[in-house]
């Protein structure tokens, strides 16, 4: 059974920085690529950051470009989301997925990943 559980979430100041974390279990998470998605109050979800089984492929939504950045550590089964430069429009309930059949190279639907987490809430003030 799959199991994603993120932290870290909570409330920034815009300009500020959260680390989001991931852990997984159940699975052999090093042959799984992983992904970050984020849904708004009265939107979406949307995707955010994806990466690779192999780490080879990582890929972002042109609206954290630059200020976001995905990572794995598949010694420890975890994911992490480094955000910076935070944005009162990045406010939103954040969700780790992991998926087996993802391989990277573009931006992927939620409905193409088949594990999740319960998510973690991130608002930023202005």
């Amino acid at each position: 059974q799959v199991q994603l559980v993120e932290s870290g979430g909570g409330l920034v100041q815009a300009g500020g920085s959260l680390r989001l974390d991931c852990a997984a279990s159940g699975y052999s998470f090093s042959s799984y690529a992983v992904g970050w998605f984020r849904q708004a109050p009265g939107k979406e979800r949307e995707f955010v950051a994806a990466l690779s089984w192999s780490s080879s492929n990582a890929d972002y939504a042109d609206s954290v470009k630059g200020r976001f950045t995905i990572s794995r550590d598949n010694a420890k089964n975890a994911v992490y989301l480094q955000m910076n430069s935070l944005k009162p429009e990045d406010t939103a309930v954040y969700y780790c997925a992991a998926d087996y059949g993802y391989r990277g190279g573009y931006l992927p639907d939620a409905v193409e990943f088949a594990y999740w987490g319960q998510g973690t809430q991130v608002t930023v003030s202005s």
